[in-house]
């Protein structure tokens, strides 16, 4: 896989704020995102369309595509930021002007539905992307200090980072061992999952898969990791590192299940391949920024992973 850096983020640089998926119900935490990017010394320019609502989106398919093609086509912007997940990111995938992204490669930052679109770009574009804080997140509250110096390092230096530290409230979980190198894929699971069949899934020989997920119960985790089994995914891969799976719990309590940790552990057990569980990262404050698309190191046996490359250039 040929695999493309965006350029590294200067202090003084133009960031773009899109909304490429559901919309925010209080609109003053875009607001606060922006002064906190302000605060940090970048200059801001948000998206034509951000703040309108149609049904569960932030805007129509054409005010959401505008926007976030607007900010490839300006070549002021250095970053693009989305303000949030949610629904909505896959229904742009077709719509989307790949050569007009090849031609101006830049940090895109998001994750949760974003995932669909960091996919398709690794896919058509090669482009690498950063599965990390959004503005109407992370940025928009108090942002937690791992998460904050990790992003904006990897963003902004052109100096690998190597091992990653992790912080010492981490309590990595080895589910098999071994050692692999590869590309890191993946991101939110139901989103990689719905890209099955479609023109924007990546190759995922010898990657590195990531998954997190939020709200599902434990069955759909497994149907999920069953279908990405079935459909000979797994097995092209040389390692899994899994996030955080938030709210992942039975609905109902008084029925039997598996819980997601013995999901995982299932899995892992079948695939004998490298798997490390319980990484910080997905739906929670303090989360590790991957780069999609970077090549990585992990040693499931030690419980470590490397960034063998820089993210930008």
């Amino acid at each position: 896989m040929i695999t493309v850096k965006p350029g590294k983020l200067n202090k003084g640089d133009l960031i773009g704020v899109v909304s490429p998926a559901s919309s925010i119900a209080d609109s003053s935490r875009i607001e606060s995102g922006v002064r906190y990017l302000e605060r940090l010394g970048y200059s801001v320019r948000v998206g034509d369309h951000v703040g309108k609502v149609h049904g569960y989106l932030a805007g129509d398919d054409a005010d959401r595509l505008s926007d976030l093609q607007g900010m490839f086509t300006d070549t002021r912007v250095k970053a693009v930021v989305c303000i949030r997940g949610g629904y909505g990111t896959s229904r742009l995938l077709s719509w989307i002007n790949y050569r007009l992204v090849a031609r101006n490669p830049k940090i895109l930052v998001g994750f949760s539905d974003i995932t669909a679109l960091q996919l398709a770009l690794l896919r058509r574009c090669g482009l690498i992307t950063f599965h990390g804080p959004m503005l109407g997140v992370e940025m928009a509250n108090t942002i937690d200090p791992f998460t904050e110096e990790m992003f904006w390092i990897l963003v902004s230096s052109t100096t690998k980072i190597g091992k990653v530290a992790f912080p010492a409230s981490s309590s990595l979980i080895s589910l098999h061992g071994g050692r692999a190198v590869g590309r890191l894929i993946g991101g939110n699971l139901s989103m990689m999952t719905t890209l099955m069949g479609t023109h924007f899934l990546p190759d995922m020989r010898g990657s590195v898969l990531c998954i997190e997920e939020i709200d599902e119960e434990p069955y759909r985790i497994d149907r999920m990791l069953t279908h990405l089994r079935n459909a000979a995914v797994l097995d092209k891969v040389s390692a899994i590192i899994a996030g955080q799976f938030t709210d992942c719990l039975p609905k109902d309590s008084s029925k039997p299940s598996l819980t997601v940790e013995e999901v995982l552990a299932e899995s892992a057990k079948r695939l004998a391949k490298p798997f490390l569980a319980n990484l910080p990262f997905g739906h929670i404050p303090l989360k590790v920024t991957l780069p999609i698309g970077l090549k990585v190191r992990v040693d499931a046996d030690a419980g470590a992973m490397e960034f063998l490359e820089a993210a930008v250039r």
